[in-house]
């Protein structure tokens, strides 16, 4: 499914996200049984939501995740999800991380974005820029 076009109604559309965020006061707690709960939790909620993760990585104090989302997904709707609901999940499997991370939130505020696709900035300004008028 990786890299397919994917089709509404009226719209043939690949958005792909790359988006990485971390840990409150980026602690190393991304490890063992907490990494692996948080995978389960983020193919979940994918799955839910329709969205698919082409690749995934989670490091001790980040999280890499290549996201394929819909045009009526906002983005920022999206890590809300991924992060809140996992944030929840976490706090409340793991109550000893409290020690480490005190108060409500597990994911520090914020979050890096970026688009991805198959041809990069420099190929779809050329692309365009060969466009010619048919008439």
């Amino acid at each position: 499914m990786s890299l397919r076009y994917w089709t509404g109604s009226h719209t043939k559309h690949r958005l792909l996200y790359h988006i990485v965020w971390i840990p409150k006061y980026r602690k190393r707690v991304l490890k063992g049984e907490i990494s692996k709960k948080l995978m389960t939790l983020l193919y979940e909620a994918c799955k839910m939501n329709n969205w698919w993760i082409d690749e995934i990585n989670i490091l001790n104090n980040h999280v890499h995740l290549l996201i394929q989302i819909r045009p009526t997904n906002q983005l920022s709707q999206v890590v809300k999800i991924l992060k809140g609901g996992t944030s929840r999940v976490i706090r409340k499997e793991f109550p000893e991380l409290e020690e480490f991370l005190w108060g409500d939130n597990f994911w520090a505020t914020g979050y890096f974005a970026e688009t991805s696709g198959k041809m990069n900035y420099k190929q779809i300004k050329e692309y365009i820029q060969g466009q010619y008028a048919t008439d």
